[in-house]
């Protein structure tokens, strides 16, 4: 086995603890950071840095302005603030510089049929789920490409997969819990395409507590087919682990297109699609909600949610399962600040969550009826709170409902309608914003700003996506 050449094709996946840096006082520490980071992840290769480099500077700054374009952020070259909370994200231990979705040499099985074997088994999962979570994971590629994969009992198989402690043979030890989750190898003989398994994880088939064998195995079974890291971050092959419930995972169309410009499409008549990573700035963006929660702004869409924080100049966007795996994963109808019990409040469908942080309250989900909705409202489209006056506004169709918070009841009189008390507004509303003493109404790439005292319209020139900075 030729490890010192091989080891250049491990690909492996780390997950660090996740925290937004507020205030940052230590800057020996920060620079210590940044040059650990770039060490880690960013090659010194001049060959490398070119294709990244801007301007005649050193070679540190040269590799931190590449980190940064990597990531989509200001090109400074600088350990800014939000270069420095990038850095301190989950994300794989592989190098980031590179081909964009394609390991570099463009590494490839040269037959279609590939074979696996699970070498051993984790105590943590009954072997039926190792086994179901594995094919699951195959099947997740063979869905979208001409690859079919069949599982061996014994011998030698394409991709070898096992469950490993510490140093173990590779000449890349795994480090304990947390850390590195797992490794693999690129296409090729000997230990090319083999997955690797921390065993010091706690592995499930499940969400919350351990790391999820099926959704860390297709990541790292991406990298055993030939796929390098995607600088898109609602990617698998992004380089962080985010938790998304197995059953409804969807590949991204950036992972399809990937496999696919390496093995082509699928014999299928209908080829298959995946979800795209929402952009800000996109022209045609629109929200599915949106809301406050102690003093920054959360705008919803698809699988996804933006945070606008007061201390950060930019908007960052986050898996909605990063911060709450039991909440539905896709398609938040609305939300709303409850000032009275500090409190985010999601809603989906006829049913909603009552939030405190990060942690879903006991007895949620509860059905909308619960609020005083009858039985014919079947999801809510929009809604906002009024901080000062404690009412809370549901928007369905062209009707809207209030409720009062601090009797926590449904006001008499209502539904009312929209045209009547909202003139100007229009009947179709996607999210409702109350900020800055003013509503904020989102149709479509549309926003409506509206006086809740004069009622009137202020404006209805902004394009919904401003609020994204754009």
């Amino acid at each position: 086995m030729h490890l010192p050449v091989l080891l250049s094709l491990l690909l492996s996946f780390t997950f660090h603890t996740f925290a937004i840096p507020v205030d940052r006082g230590d800057k020996d520490g920060d620079m210590g950071l940044v040059r650990k980071y770039l060490d880690d992840f960013y090659s010194s290769d001049p060959a490398v840095i070119g294709q990244f480099k801007i301007g005649g500077s050193d070679p540190m700054t040269e590799k931190l302005k590449a980190m940064q374009r990597f990531f989509k952020l200001k090109v400074t070259g600088k350990p800014d603030t939000e270069t420095l909370e990038v850095m301190t994200k989950p994300r794989c231990g592989v190098p980031d510089l590179g081909q964009y979705a394609l390991t570099p040499g463009n590494p490839k099985w040269e037959h279609s049929s590939i074979t696996y074997r699970i070498v051993n088994y984790t105590p943590d999962m009954h072997r039926a789920e190792v086994d179901k979570a594995i094919q699951k994971a195959f099947e997740v590629w063979s869905n979208v490409s001409p690859l079919t994969f069949k599982k061996l009992d014994t011998g030698t198989a394409d991709i070898m997969i096992s469950f490993e402690r510490r140093d173990h043979g590779d000449n890349s030890p795994f480090d304990g819990p947390d850390g590195t989750l797992a490794h693999a190898f690129q296409p090729g003989p000997y230990i090319g395409g083999d997955a690797h398994f921390d065993e010091d994880e706690l592995w499930t088939s499940q969400g919350g507590r351990g790391r999820n064998l099926f959704l860390v195995a297709a990541h790292e079974l991406g990298h055993s087919l030939g796929l390098s890291h995607s600088t898109d971050s609602g990617a698998l092959m992004y380089p962080t682990y985010s938790y998304t419930e197995p059953s409804a995972f969807k590949l991204p169309q950036d992972d399809i297109n990937g496999i696919q410009a390496i093995y082509g499409k699928p014999d299928v008549a209908v080829q298959p699609t995946g979800p795209t990573t929402p952009q800000a700035c996109d022209p045609k963006t629109t929200f599915d909600a949106v809301t406050t929660f102690r003093g920054e702004i959360m705008i919803f869409k698809g699988r996804h949610f933006w945070r606008k924080l007061p201390q950060l100049p930019d908007v960052e966007l986050y898996f909605i399962s990063s911060f709450w795996p039991r909440l539905p994963t896709t398609g938040i109808d609305a939300a709303y600040e409850n000032f009275e019990k500090d409190l985010l409040v999601i809603f989906k469908g006829n049913k909603y969550w009552a939030l405190s942080g990060d942690e879903i309250l006991s007895g949620y989900p509860r059905s909308i009826d619960h609020l005083g909705f009858p039985i014919t409202v079947k999801k809510i489209d929009a809604a906002f709170s009024d901080r000062e006056s404690g009412k809370t506004y549901f928007f369905v169709g062209g009707k809207y409902w209030r409720y009062d918070e601090v009797r926590q009841s449904m006001e008499k009189g209502y539904p009312k309608r929209v045209a009547l008390d909202f003139k100007g507004v229009g009947p179709k509303i996607d999210a409702a914003l109350h900020n800055d003493g003013y509503v904020y109404f989102f149709q479509g790439t549309k926003m409506v700003q509206f006086d809740l005292n004069s009622k009137r319209v202020v404006s209805k020139s902004q394009k919904s996506n401003s609020l994204l900075n754009c």
